[in-house]
């Protein structure tokens, strides 16, 4: 059985979030060059980190910086950073109450397909949110969770955006729970103009426990991928 080490951030500075990401995901692909050269026995480990970010706009490689609406004053006043990272998709934001998962996962040890990765990560999350009573599904073309798919009312609750090298993946999903919307005001969210966004706070009419969504979505994210959690 495979195992993965779960890794608790809480609410981390995106930055900060972002270097931990990529020293474990050096850390991961150093291990696979070694055994595979023959220097070293050791199979890499892999990792699921879970955390929150304070206000932060990111863009992906394949970005517009255009997509961004607001200039550096209007960030600084609401409270607001912006990085360009490298990770695939568009603009998007983090945020609190928006739950961020990152799986630093060698693919190797589980299937070297990224289509389908993508894929397991959106089952995680529809079946997170069906425990919660929200009917969730992709739509076609675009990644990530959506709702109300093929009605004119399709809106995304969980953007995802992942990096991979030799198999080994970082970066991930932001899953808005308690999230502020009126952030996404701010950007064309994910690169996407006619599609709006939601929270499950907001589909739900009441605030989520946070934690209580972290657990249930680590849960899926076991059953999935098939993997225990060392302990």
């Amino acid at each position: 059985m495979r195992n993965v080490t779960y890794i608790d951030k809480n609410l981390i500075d995106y930055k900060q979030g972002w270097d931990f990401q990529e020293t474990l995901f050096k850390e991961v692909i150093d291990l696979k060059i070694a055994k595979r050269d023959g220097k070293s026995e050791v199979t890499p480990g892999n990792y699921l980190i879970f955390c929150e970010h304070p206000h932060v706009y990111t863009l992906g490689k394949s970005g517009a910086e255009g997509n961004l609406l607001i200039n550096e004053e209007m960030l600084r006043s609401k409270n607001a950073a912006f990085y360009k990272i490298n990770r695939g998709g568009d603009i998007t934001y983090h945020g609190p109450g928006q739950l961020v998962m990152y799986p630093i996962f060698d693919l190797d040890q589980f299937f070297t397909d990224i289509h389908k990765y993508m894929r397991f990560l959106e089952e995680a999350v529809i079946l997170t949110l069906s425990e919660f009573g929200i009917l969730a599904g992709r739509l076609p073309g675009m990644t990530g969770v959506w709702l109300d798919v093929g009605s004119p009312n399709e809106r995304k609750i969980c953007a995802m955006g992942v990096k991979s090298s030799r198999w080994v993946t970082m970066h991930g999903i932001a899953l808005n729970v308690n999230t502020d919307l009126s952030y996404f005001n701010h950007i064309v969210p994910c690169g996407i103009v006619d599609k709006s966004v939601t929270s499950m706070q907001k589909e739900l009419g009441k605030e989520i426990n946070l934690a209580h969504v972290q657990q249930v979505l680590k849960e899926n994210m076991s059953t999935i991928f098939d993997f225990d959690y060392t302990v």
